[in-house]
């Protein structure tokens, strides 16, 4: 007598604004008529495609409708929050309207009631001034099933640095030389530092002048985490060009929560230090000091960490959906950089901190760092002339 296999049906139903009906089924099969693992292994991938396609093209049609409803079909409650939030950041960042252009598949896998996917994905973003780009970012999805339907529950952008051999680019900037061994970022330009265990960072900066017109934004910060991890905690200032206005700001962020501001007065000149410190396991505080007129923010917050990295970063921050052009911030002046790697506090020379120049989708240089001055523990940024045509986004998100 051939034996009753139980084999696991998958049956998908989708709309625009709804999700993924998966019914599971028990059938009496004999091995020739049966269905094949592998063929139900690209149902259910195809039905994990068709969650993530609807939810981004549920995510844009909210945020150019105003009605974020339209989101809760393919979301769980905690990832629903996360979007409505992203929206905002997207919207308060002078953004108009988003539209996905294109989707890559780079790899799908489900595991019972859960799934994961990894994406390259194109939106377009379209500003208030009337100009408008394009990013590339991967995307890192985690899917589970919410009864029989299927709802994106993570979306995260953890794509790394590009790491060339280290090489010498000719030429120096109006502050001194560039810096000779590099990798380069989508929207990080400075300095980062691994091998080993980081428990503090510090670092300080004059708040650079931003010239004000087309829409855009930088932020400063200092953080740990965030190289090839998905973990990062961080602080820093954040300047945004909006309608020809600059506004200034403090904030903290620890991911993949998003960043909220700080009450601490910022204008641009001000001195700025930010220190980020591990005080026991999971237990960090976040300390900012304006130098210049006084205030102060001090904080403690509960934070896993991977303790792999220390960064001093000029960033294009970016908005959920991709890169916010990097606004024109001239020079900007770092000082006092220092980490706490395995129980020392080292500069970045004795670090062996590594430059990181920002490029356009172009790769062409859209802010430079300085090589480390004789005190070991500052550089420059410079700001170049070139557009801001994205290719991505590192892994901060911000708007």
């Amino acid at each position: 007598m051939k034996r009753l296999l139980p084999v696991l049906l998958l049956s998908a139903t989708l709309s625009a604004c709804s999700g993924i009906d998966v019914s599971q089924l028990v059938q009496r099969v004999s091995p020739a008529a049966s269905q094949t693992t592998s063929s139900l292994d690209k149902t259910a991938e195809a039905a994990v495609k068709a969650v993530i396609d609807a939810s981004n093209e549920a995510q844009a049609k909210a945020f150019n409708t105003g009605n974020p409803s339209l989101m809760k079909a393919n979301a769980t409650d905690s990832f629903y929050t996360q979007l409505v939030q992203t929206n905002r950041d997207l919207a308060s960042s002078g953004v108009t309207a988003i539209d996905i252009v294109s989707t890559d598949y780079v790899s799908v896998s489900v595991d019972g009631a859960k799934a994961k996917a990894t994406t390259n994905e194109t939106w377009r973003s379209s500003y208030r001034d009337g100009t408008s780009d394009e990013s590339t970012n991967r995307n890192d999805y985690t899917l589970v099933l919410v009864g029989s339907t299927w709802k994106v529950d993570g979306d995260d952008q953890p794509t790394g640095l590009v790491q060339p051999a280290p090489q010498t680019r000719p030429g120096t900037g109006p502050t001194g030389p560039a810096a000779t061994s590099f990798s380069t970022s989508s929207n990080w330009s400075g300095y980062v530092a691994t091998g080993g265990k980081f428990t503090s960072v510090t670092g300080t900066w004059i708040v650079p002048t931003v010239t004000g017109g087309t829409a855009g934004a930088d932020a400063t910060w200092v953080g740990i985490g965030g190289i090839d991890t998905r973990d990062l905690i961080q602080a820093g200032t954040q300047a945004t060009v909006n309608g020809g206005d600059v506004e200034y700001e403090a904030w903290i962020e620890m991911l993949p929560a998003s960043s909220r501001p700080v009450f601490v007065t910022v204008n641009a000149g001000d001195s700025v230090t930010v220190t980020v410190t591990q005080k026991s396991a999971g237990e960090w505080t976040i300390f900012i000091k304006n130098n210049t007129n006084g205030g102060k923010y001090s904080t403690t917050v509960q934070y896993t960490s991977s303790n792999a990295s220390a960064e001093w970063v000029q960033e294009a921050p970016s908005a959920g959906r991709g890169t916010i052009p990097l606004d024109d911030f001239g020079t900007l002046e770092f000082s006092g950089a220092t980490a706490v790697r395995d129980g020392t506090t080292l500069g970045l020379t004795d670090l062996g901190a590594q430059a990181i120049t920002m490029i356009n989708g172009l790769r062409q240089p859209l802010a430079s760092p300085s090589v480390v001055g004789a005190d070991g523990q500052s550089f420059t940024v410079t700001r170049t002339e070139n557009q801001s045509t994205s290719a991505g986004g590192q892994r901060r998100r911000r708007g």
